[in-house]
């Protein structure tokens, strides 16, 4: 595995075979995707973290917004010669990533979405706006809140009492953050404009749980209409945090689906 900055942003690049972009969401890192990596055994993974987020919270100084993450992931592919891949997505990054299959087509071969969503509802942003009022203006001690708060919101009661190391790697990924890189991110998300995903013409795979109340089954079928080749996964006891929380059931379902994409 290789570990290296490309305009501030730290990126790992690890394996060999067609390309493989993950894209983490709010609170998230590269590390969203570890659970996954199994499944992705016979592919070159790039995982960024992107512009505000884990190692790279102090790339990109200034506002920040889903354009500029999607050009900071096109500069990526760039940097590492990668014409062409598939991207594997969790939340604000399939966002994201929607955007890069609508701005830039050639270079997205097919989209795996893990609580996925077009843009946050009006009540999310205005949520997520004071979510990051808090980081900014508390610091450490806002995002240990804040953590609390969305552990207990964010994963299933099943995942909280049965899959406790996976709750607290959420709770860890969320308290790491740079708290000013999360409160530019919150701002981003809640400003997020939905793409014209039914320009989308690459297969998709959507995968949500049935307790996800940030892209809740309803909303992402709907999602899935809009768009031309969408398959919809609902997976049980199941929260936001799909790769962590259900990680064999979304590992067998991504392996499943870039097998038919070859």
């Amino acid at each position: 595995m290789a570990l290296q900055l490309i305009d501030k942003l730290a990126v790992e690049d690890e394996g060999d075979g067609d390309a493989v972009i993950c894209v983490h969401g709010l609170g998230g890192t590269s590390n969203t995707f570890t659970p996954l990596m199994g499944a992705l055994s016979r592919f070159r993974v790039v995982r960024p973290d992107l512009p505000g987020s884990g190692r790279s919270h102090a790339a990109m100084p200034g506002p920040l917004s889903i354009q500029r993450m999607a050009e900071a992931v096109q500069t990526v592919c760039s940097r590492l010669g990668i014409a062409r891949a598939h991207f594997v997505a969790h939340s604000m990054g399939t966002i994201v990533c929607q955007h890069l299959a609508t701005m830039q087509p050639a270079l997205v071969r097919s989209l795996a979405l893990f609580g996925p969503l077009m843009a946050p509802a009006d009540a999310a942003r205005t949520a997520i706006r004071s979510r990051g009022i808090k980081a900014r203006d508390e610091g450490a001690s806002g995002m240990h809140e804040i953590a609390l708060a969305l552990v207990q919101a964010a994963t299933s009661a099943d995942t909280r009492t049965r899959q406790p190391v996976a709750a607290a790697f959420v709770r860890e990924s969320l308290m790491r953050q740079d708290p000013a890189g999360y409160a530019r991110s919150c701002e981003a998300l809640a400003e997020a404009p939905p793409a014209p995903v039914e320009r989308i013409e690459v297969q998709a795979l959507l995968v949500t749980g049935d307790e996800d109340i940030v892209a809740p089954p309803q909303a992402v079928r709907v999602m899935a209409e809009r768009m031309k080749r969408a398959r919809v996964v609902v997976l049980h006891r199941c929260g936001h945090w799909t790769p962590l929380e259900r990680s064999e059931e979304c590992a067998r379902e991504l392996r499943d689906f870039l097998a038919a994409q070859r």
